[in-house]
């Protein structure tokens, strides 16, 4: 079975493969990374709800603007989680895996680079905004519930800092990484997803 056969076989969620292959767990484990560095880069706690306030959603955003839903899942949720567990805050970690997550994979499925992977539109607006909308919302109804309103309250302005920080630095950076990546290996993003060249679309 040659090469095309075997991508072609993998199994795919709304066009997006799983990375399954070495390439796209390869890039999976890097953006997980990614996001868990800048998550671990500046932590400002907050006491009144034992968690913190970072940078890492720049990270998670960027995960799902480039690669889509499903590498913006894993790499999100999977990268923010790891960072709580290094810092001390493991009992965030399952939380934020799923906060995270959902952010990545909105993020993706908004922006949808499989049809825009080659540049800059008003989806990748739209896609940061619904992410960062969701993670400040995810968070809050999970803090009201432990911690109470007022707590929950307090959060969120640092989660709306971590919304802007992200959206504003990964809406700037998708051109410059889209085309990177493509010149670098036209092949990548055959690998990720059922490529949909309507990129004159907006």
């Amino acid at each position: 079975m040659n090469e095309s056969k075997l991508i072609i076989n993998k199994k795919k969620i709304l066009g997006y493969y799983l990375p399954t292959d070495a390439i796209s767990l390869s890039i999976t484990a890097i953006f997980a990374a990614i996001a868990c560095i800048l998550t671990m880069i500046i932590q400002i706690p907050v006491p009144t709800t034992a968690g913190y306030i970072n940078i890492g959603d720049l990270g998670v955003m960027l995960a799902g603007l480039i690669f889509g839903p499903i590498i913006g899942f894993i790499s999100g949720g999977v990268g923010s989680a790891l960072a709580d567990i290094f810092l001390g805050f493991p009992l965030y970690a399952p939380i934020t895996f799923i906060v995270k997550g959902l952010e990545g994979f909105v993020v993706g499925l908004i922006a949808n680079p499989r049809i825009f992977h080659g540049k800059r539109t008003y989806k990748d607006i739209l896609a940061v905004i619904s992410g960062g909308i969701l993670m400040v919302l995810g968070y809050f109804i999970v803090q009201l519930f432990i911690f109470g309103i007022v707590a929950a309250l307090i959060e969120v302005p640092g989660n709306l800092f971590q919304f802007i920080f992200g959206a504003i630095g990964s809406f700037f950076l998708i051109v410059i990484l889209r085309i990177s990546i493509i010149n670098a290996n036209p092949q990548t993003f055959e690998r990720l997803f059922i490529i949909d060249d309507r990129r004159d679309q907006t």
